[in-house]
């Protein structure tokens, strides 16, 4: 599993829009096809269907977060990003589940809005593509996440959450690690700056990304330790994925033999 938190951290709430619509209705084990908001169809109108893909201890992950995955890798920092296939961004959504039930058990405080704001800041600035949006502005902004097919505020909210999953990792696992200011150098001149080189851009100063990089190396090097972590709590837990237009009642009658 590789760069497990890197790609963890990659930046979506796991059943968002779709299972909002069908709260209440428990585990929901009543075939993969699910139906959009109750208000919606009150209201007659169309109303999208979505697909379970895969159940994480009664958590439903559909289809649409995974589409939703794989938009976001556009707010990846350049040079971190890979082009995952589906069945990646289903292991990875998957992996931030289980983080997320366990964090889940031990409540923290929320983020501060303010700094999200901040790293949202930097990541304005720091992104290629924003250029042809003029990004700098909020208008710009706003117009460049539309693209990705998000609002702003959709963005400050998986923003928020990936920044409470790094945190709840780094509690966990950075036990005397520390990153060095030499690390961070060689980080900068050796991966930053020729990834925004190959793009045709100039790099960020890097004092507006030291942080950013002392959170990437760090992921490197927590990632071992995490993914023993999550591979024991799929062994320990129910983790079911669902091929498409599988039919979770036949997927059950086969385990069970009736």
């Amino acid at each position: 599993m590789p760069v497990v938190l890197l790609t963890v951290l990659a930046g979506t709430m796991v059943c968002g829009a779709a299972c909002a619509g069908a709260e209440g209705t428990g585990n929901r084990e009543q075939g993969t096809e699910v139906q959009g908001t109750a208000g919606a169809q009150a209201a007659g109108q169309r109303v999208a269907l979505d697909w379970v893909v895969a159940i994480v201890n009664g958590d439903l992950i559909l289809e649409s977060d995974v589409d939703a995955e794989a938009r976001m890798a556009a707010f990846q920092p350049l040079g971190e990003r890979t082009v995952a296939t589906r069945e990646e961004l289903i292991e990875r959504l998957i992996d931030r589940d289980l983080i997320l039930q366990q964090m889940r058990l031990q409540p923290q405080p929320p983020i501060a809005s303010t700094a999200v704001d901040a790293e949202l800041a930097v990541l304005r600035k720091s992104i290629p593509e924003c250029a042809k949006y003029d990004c700098g502005t909020d208008a710009g902004w706003e117009r460049f996440v539309a693209a990705q097919g998000f609002t702003v505020e959709e963005l400050e909210r998986r923003w928020e959450q990936r920044m409470e999953v790094l945190r709840f990792v780094e509690e966990r696992f950075r036990m005397g690690i520390r990153i060095s200011q030499a690390e961070i150098d060689a980080y900068y001149s050796a991966t930053l700056v020729p990834a925004y080189r190959a793009e045709k851009a100039a790099a960020p100063p890097e004092a507006t990304v030291a942080d950013r990089i002392r959170e990437i190396l760090l992921q490197q090097q927590v990632d071992k330790l995490l993914d023993d972590w999550l591979t024991s709590l799929r062994a320990e837990g129910s983790v079911r994925i669902f091929k498409a237009g599988e039919d979770i009642h036949e997927r059950g009658r086969e385990a069970t033999g009736r």
